[in-house]
């Protein structure tokens, strides 16, 4: 198998950065394809954290190639940090190239303004954003009025969009949010030096990776945040502004859908949300608590503590269908060691007393639900020092095995810890065969 995508499969922050950066070993090419810097992928390597907003997961392997695909919306001042602190750190090794698409666009000083004022407009309705600015800048995309880095490089043309768009957003910064103006001066000598840092990173992306594929590389797609952030397919308006589903890969990167060979979807061992937004299993109680402080439940980006609740396969067996997963990913297994009994949701019961199976596209329908679980008994064992499925407790193993027949997707890894070695690997997804 040449192409790999990786997948969230519930509200992201499943772990896909650790999943990511250990299939880079294999791997040459590391392609991130939507979203920004509102995605953060947590990866500890020799009891090293390391935490990227941006830059792919695989920029700790030598003599890679990451990509920022013209799927993304890119924030230069937060990727050029990004760059020179993981330079600072000795963690960009000198081999390995990073390339951002000439097609991805810009985020701007008034998208994250706009972001923030409407957020604050909102009150107790807001959607929860990181305030980054993503949403604004990927409207600006649809609206055809987005600035991308190939109008970054040439001076006059960015100064031509950037001065009709600060005449436009700020009409709405003050007279409609009641908002300080941006200043064209300002963000026009700010952006020129970032040009100036970037320049030599900038590529035509899309034709890096079609010669790639003709040279038979093994190519990894990362995505950022889950699949029911989707803006299609997620629990909206409690999205993200872009295509989460591993189908973007090929827009958001520029490839063809027939390079695509296999779907890893990343499954977390119990279900976490961030921000506002309906969630069936949500747990309030102890058992919630518990997760919440032993998984150590707070977003690489923002801070804010994350929701926890017990393992919805409703919405992993919808996510594997919308991204066609291949092979599924479980991670943070370890949390769970010592609750008595776990549970697994397998269905909802509408107010009505319907029972489903599938994710009810209109949120209101999906906030009545209650969850149907199925019950079944825990461990105590501590399973961070095991390496291979046989040698886990058999309550855990049958936790996996129910996993693996309600989703109707083999099990390919599990994660028992945070490190890097903290994994047990079945199968590798460049060695499986296609289909």
């Amino acid at each position: 198998m040449g192409c790999v995508v990786v997948v969230g499969t519930q509200w992201g922050d499943e772990g896909k950065g650790k999943v990511v950066d250990l299939y880079s070993h294999e791997a040459d090419m590391i392609v991130r394809f939507q979203g920004g810097n509102n995605a953060g992928h947590t990866l500890v390597v020799e009891g090293k954290k390391t935490i990227l907003h941006l830059v792919p997961s695989g920029i700790l392997h030598n003599n890679k190639t990451c990509i920022l695909g013209n799927g993304m919306v890119v924030d230069p001042k937060v990727l050029i940090q990004e760059i020179d602190e993981l330079r600072s750190q000795g963690a960009f090794p000198p081999e390995t190239k990073l390339y951002v698409s000439l097609n991805a666009h810009l985020i701007m000083p008034y998208h994250r303004r706009l972001d923030a004022a409407r957020e604050t407009r909102k009150g107790k309705a807001k959607i929860g954003t990181t305030g980054r600015g993503i949403g604004p800048a990927y409207e600006d995309k649809v609206a055809r009025t987005g600035i991308r880095f190939c109008e970054l490089l040439d001076e006059s043309t960015f100064a031509k969009c950037l001065r009709k768009n600060v005449e436009e957003k700020n009409f709405l910064l003050e007279k409609y949010f009641g908002e300080a103006p941006v200043i064209f001066d300002e963000i026009f000598e700010e952006y020129r030096g970032y040009a100036d840092r970037l320049r030599d990173y900038v590529a035509d992306t899309s034709l890096v990776l079609s010669r790639a594929v003709k040279q038979g590389k093994h190519i990894l797609f990362e995505g950022a945040q889950g699949c029911h952030l989707d803006i299609d397919h997620g629990t909206y308006p409690y999205v993200t502004s872009s295509n989460t589903v591993a189908g973007n890969a090929c827009c958001g990167a520029g490839i063809g859908p027939r390079q695509i060979d296999g779907v890893v979807g990343i499954c977390k061992a119990y279900t976490t949300r961030v921000g506002g937004g309906p969630f069936a299993t949500e747990l309030t109680d102890e058992i919630g608590e518990r997760i919440q402080t032993v998984g150590q439940e707070f977003g690489a980006t923002t801070g804010r503590k994350r929701r926890c609740g017990w393992l919805d396969m409703v919405l992993v067996r919808h996510a594997a269908r919308v991204s066609g997963v291949t092979g599924l990913a479980i991670t943070k297994l370890d949390v769970l060691n010592g609750i008595e009994k776990v549970k697994i949701c397998i269905g909802y019961r509408s107010g009505d007393g319907e029972f489903t199976d599938s994710v009810p596209s209109n949120t209101k329908v999906l906030e009545s639900c209650e969850p149907v679980y199925e019950v079944l008994d825990g461990w105590t064992e501590d399973i961070g020092n095991v390496r291979t499925f046989e040698e886990l407790p058999a309550n855990t193993r049958r936790y996996v095995q129910r996993v693996e027949e309600m989703s109707g997707v083999e099990v390919i890894l599990v994660s028992v810890g945070p490190g890097r070695n903290e994994t047990i690997i079945k199968k590798r997804p460049f060695s499986m065969s296609r289909g």
